[in-house]
């Protein structure tokens, strides 16, 4: 069997970094990943949560900011839970062991020259996968 699940988007907000009473560093973020259709001549947008443990977490926290661009490779997991109102909830996430980071940050940006590390526009059918 395979659960295995590789995204590219950007951040809807910064990621949100805690750490588990062990001292375990957990980050939670929410992807926005381009549908490859359009509705209404209107590109849509999937925003899936994804959650990243230990090293990982830190990493993004530190780097990852609202509007990045990133790859995430991981598995789909779904978990349950009772609300306060004792209703099921039932909750979807990726759970992230490899994020890449597909831009520069605004401290290595201001160290690039002007004419290096612009942004290059690839179309959704140039992409091999």
């Amino acid at each position: 069997m395979l659960n295995r699940s590789i995204l590219i988007g950007r951040l809807t907000r910064d990621p949100e970094l805690r750490y588990t009473p062990a001292g375990v560093a957990v980050t939670q973020f929410t992807l926005a990943v381009d549908r490859p259709f359009t509705s209404n001549g209107e590109k849509e947008a999937d925003f899936i949560p994804v959650v990243t443990w230990r090293q990982t977490a830190e990493a993004c926290a530190n780097f990852l900011r609202k509007g990045r661009l990133c790859a995430v490779e991981g598995r789909i997991q779904v978990r349950n839970y009772e609300n306060s109102e004792g209703k099921r909830v039932y909750v979807t996430e990726v759970i992230a062991d490899n994020v890449r980071f597909l831009e520069r940050g605004e401290q290595q940006e201001s160290t690039q020259s002007r004419d290096e590390g612009k942004q290059i526009d690839i179309a959704d059918d140039d992409l091999p996968f």
